[in-house]
């Protein structure tokens, strides 16, 4: 049996604790024919997080900073659960020190960086991931074999949206995310990237765009009685043109009073179209021009056990799937990417697709002017 060694970095916080569920937890649903994690290093600087570590994750080595856990001999996995302005450096470090990564999405705060990242982990010949968990849900891999097989004929249009009312409030306290300093992107690389991960998983390549990048509340308050800045976008609108040539239209937000979240996706093409609504996790909606005249019409399509992913954790359909299967999920496919060497979606390849997204968006509302993102 394969074991893989995994150190978690930022282990205290709630994708920390998302992830350390999942390495431990995915055998149960996925055996381990494909290999397990053990969990080997815990960082975090929450000294009452690490005293329940000790008890709750017994074994695991507690460390107090995340160069320790890259130095470390016996991690062969860096799991990256940090704010997004430290991605770039330690994902560096534990590429150059020889070490497989799993980075929380964005995988970095500029393309170039994650250029970088990329081509680095080619040259060490190691597994990356970004943990864009979304796409992972296994109603996803219906809606692109229904693509793949060109049931729906050529892509010419995608919707996509995710919004959220965390900063709906204008009251709603400051916290890290809303630091330019912190989250350079915002909203763009925080919800963004999300939306993004669905278009490069199930369209392609994103070939030029046009988008707003707006904040609506320009100081909240701290928890000390002062207020702070906020440095970063709060809402976006994207249009795009895919390499492919289809176009897209998007928006996201964190300010959408009401939306406590929203996550939708629409696919049209030449023969047919999809319809995602995150409030039914695990259901599809399919329009096909192959249905009679007179019988066309959206059918509501569950994603059941034909799917492996599914099957792992249900025997029957429309018992929902969530977002801690989806991150078990991942927890496997990124221990069976390394056992059996071999890389799977999102690898820091897509992640840098995902990042010059991101990026052509925050120049693009600073210039005010459509912005092309190359190949490279």
């Amino acid at each position: 049996m394969n074991e893989i060694r995994v150190a978690i970095l930022g282990a205290s916080g709630w994708m920390g604790k998302v992830h350390t569920m999942a390495f431990e937890t995915f055998p149960h649903f996925f055996g381990t024919a494909n290999g397990v994690a053990r969990i080997a290093a815990l960082v975090t600087r929450n000294e009452q997080a690490a005293r329940e570590f000790a008890v709750t994750v017994p074994g695991a080595k507690i460390l107090s900073d995340w160069q320790a856990a890259v130095a470390d001999p016996d991690v062969d996995l860096v799991d990256i659960c940090l704010p997004d302005n430290m991605h770039y450096e330690v994902a560096k470090a534990a590429l150059l020190a020889g070490k497989h990564v799993l980075c929380e999405k964005p995988l970095a705060d500029t393309a170039a960086e994650a250029r970088e990242l990329a081509d680095i982990a080619k040259v060490k010949g190691v597994i990356t991931r970004v943990g864009h968990a979304f796409p992972r849900n296994p109603v996803h891999d219906l809606a692109r074999d229904i693509i793949e097989a060109g049931e729906i004929g050529d892509i010419t249009m995608f919707r996509g949206c995710q919004h959220v009312d965390v900063f709906g409030d204008p009251m709603a306290p400051f916290m890290w995310r809303a630091d330019g300093a912190l989250a350079p992107t915002g909203i763009v690389g925080d919800t963004g990237s999300h939306v993004f991960s669905f278009m490069e998983f199930l369209v392609g390549r994103v070939g030029s765009l046009i988008a707003e990048n707006s904040i609506f509340t320009r100081s909240r308050p701290t928890a000390d009685g002062g207020t702070a800045e906020v440095t970063n976008p709060d809402a976006t609108n994207v249009i795009c043109r895919f390499e492919n040539g289809a176009t897209g239209l998007v928006d996201f937000s964190r300010v959408a009073t009401g939306r406590k979240f929203m996550q939708t996706y629409e696919i049209y093409g030449t023969r047919g179209s999809l319809a995602f609504n995150y409030d039914e996790i695990n259901r599809l909606r399919f329009y096909s021009n192959a249905d009679a005249n007179g019988r066309r019409g959206f059918r509501e399509i569950d994603v059941g056990p034909e799917y492996a992913n599914y099957r792992a954790f249900l025997p029957l359909p429309n018992f929902a799937l969530g977002y801690n299967e989806t991150k078990i999920i991942e927890a496997m496919e990124v221990v069976r990417s390394i056992v059996t060497n071999t890389p799977s979606w999102p690898t820091f390849e897509s992640g840098h697709h995902i990042t010059q997204i991101v990026d052509a968006c925050m120049e693009s509302s600073r210039l005010k002017r459509w912005v092309d993102i190359p190949k490279s």
